[in-house]
This record gives C-alpha cells, sequence and structure tokens, in this order.
C-alpha cells in the first residue's frame, strides 16, 4: 500500500508540472523573473556540488543587459587558469594560449559565416528569388517567423508608447504644481497692493493735526503779537474821534 501512494503522488506530481518548451521567452517580464529563478537554482546547484563532491567549481553568468554573475568556491580567475592549463596539456600539441584563442574565433568565425548564409537565403526567399525548392512548410514557418517578429515590434512599439504617456504624465504634474505657485504668488501680491491702497494719506494727517505755536511768556499766539495794519489804522482812528480831533485823510 506505501509503494502504491508513494507512485501515486510521483505520478500526480509528473502530471501537474507539465513538459516546458525550451525557447526563447518573449515578454520581457516574464523572461526577466525566469532569468532570476533558473540562475539563483544553477548557483545554488553549484555551491551544493562544490561542498558535497569537495569539487573546484567556478560559475560565470552574463545577463541578457550585459550584468555579470559568478560563483566560485576557489576563485574564477584561478580556475580559469587551471582549466587553460589542463586543457593545453590534454591536447598533446602544447598549444599556447594565443594559439586556442585563435583557434576559438575561427570557430565561431565559422558558425557566423554559416548562419549569415542560411539567413541570406532566407531572404531570398521571402523576396521570391529563391531557385523554386521551397515547399508549403517552409512558407508556413517563415510565416509564423514573420508574425512572431510583428508581435515583438507591436510590443516594443507599445512599450515606448507607454513610457512616453508616463513621461507627459509627470511632465504635466510638474506644470500644475508651478503654475499653482505662480498663482499663489500673483494672489499674495494683488492682497499687498490693495492693502497700501486702503493706507489713509499722510498728508492728510499731518495738516489736520497741525496746531498754531504759542509764545511762552503770555500763551498768545505769535501771529496776534506780529502787527496788523489794518486793525492799527482803525484803533487810531476810533482814538482821534474820541479826543476831537480830525483823522488825516491818507
Amino acid at each position: 500500500m506505501r509503494l502504491m501512494a508513494e507512485n501515486t503522488v510521483a505520478r500526480s506530481e509528473k502530471m501537474g508540472r507539465g513538459k516546458i518548451e525550451i525557447k526563447r521567452i518573449e515578454n520581457t517580464t516574464n523572461r526577466q523573473v525566469t532569468f532570476c529563478k533558473r540562475r539563483n537554482g544553477l548557483l545554488k546547484k553549484a555551491y551544493e556540488l562544490s561542498v558535497l563532491c569537495d569539487a573546484e567549481v567556478a560559475l560565470i553568468i552574463f545577463s541578457s543587459k550585459g550584468r555579470l554573475y559568478e560563483y566560485s568556491n576557489n576563485s574564477v580567475k584561478g580556475t580559469i587558469d587551471r582549466y587553460k592549463k589542463a586543457y593545453s596539456s590534454d591536447s598533446g600539441h602544447g598549444h599556447s594560449s594565443n594559439e586556442l584563442t585563435a583557434q576559438y574565433y575561427r570557430n565561431e568565425s565559422a558558425k557566423l559565416h554559416t548562419q549569415m548564409i542560411n539567413l541570406e537565403n532566407a531572404n531570398s526567399a521571402l523576396l521570391g528569388h529563391g531557385n523554386g525548392q521551397i515547399n508549403s512548410k517552409d512558407f508556413k514557418l517563415t510565416e509564423r517567423k514573420l508574425e512572431q517578429a510583428l508581435t515583438k515590434i507591436r510590443a516594443k512599439k507599445n512599450e515606448l508608447i507607454d513610457l512616453q504617456v508616463q513621461q507627459m504624465q509627470s511632465r504635466e504634474h510638474e506644470l500644475k504644481i508651478i503654475n499653482q505657485r505662480l498663482q499663489n504668488e500673483l494672489e499674495l501680491y494683488e492682497k499687498g497692493q490693495q492693502h497700501v491702497n486702503y493706507l489713509p494719506m499722510a498728508s492728510t494727517e499731518y495738516e489736520t493735526n497741525i496746531q498754531l505755536p504759542y509764545d511762552s511768556r503770555n500763551l498768545l499766539p505769535v501771529n496776534l503779537l506780529q502787527p496788523n495794519h489794518h486793525h492799527y489804522a482803525h484803533h487810531q482812528q476810533q482814538t482821534a474821534l474820541q479826543l476831537g480831533y480830525e483823522p488825516l485823510m491818507k
């Protein structure tokens, strides 16, 4: 019974996981998430291998954006140098590091040349310049690739549009803040101008508060002490009449 239960659990786990198709993930977010998960799992496996089996392990990973991730229980440079020495001794020809590097680049050049020929043939087939050996299956495959390429282009276009919209919304928010600040400053300035206009005139206050200066000797106004010719002439006329003289006419 126990064996049957274990088989049932194993069968259910196998059916639940399903088979994952190994190909490039088109969605950028999903691709980044998968990269992080697989990278962490690979680093964990490398660490476990070095500890459990006492092996010298060096792991180097470059992301699609060029970021470097590495692990080594000794040192990455030391492990690479050890690999070069082991490869050179196993080859039996005593090739130097420069020769090995040159051979590597020759192989890569040959691969790129083959890929370029294949791309040229595919391009000729798309333009209808082929030699007539393309069948319906190849056309369907080419059509599928074109649809995938269009999907990528549309997705990239939508990403750029979303980014531009976000930038414009951010700029709009900044301009609204600046506009509100300018309006507040303008209102404060107008209120200050109104306050200045409502103040009473300083000259009016000064004129209403003017008092005549007094002489401290007899508390009479100073202007009363000054000679008044009209009043003095009238006083002389009255005195002359009282004394019986006729006033001299001027």
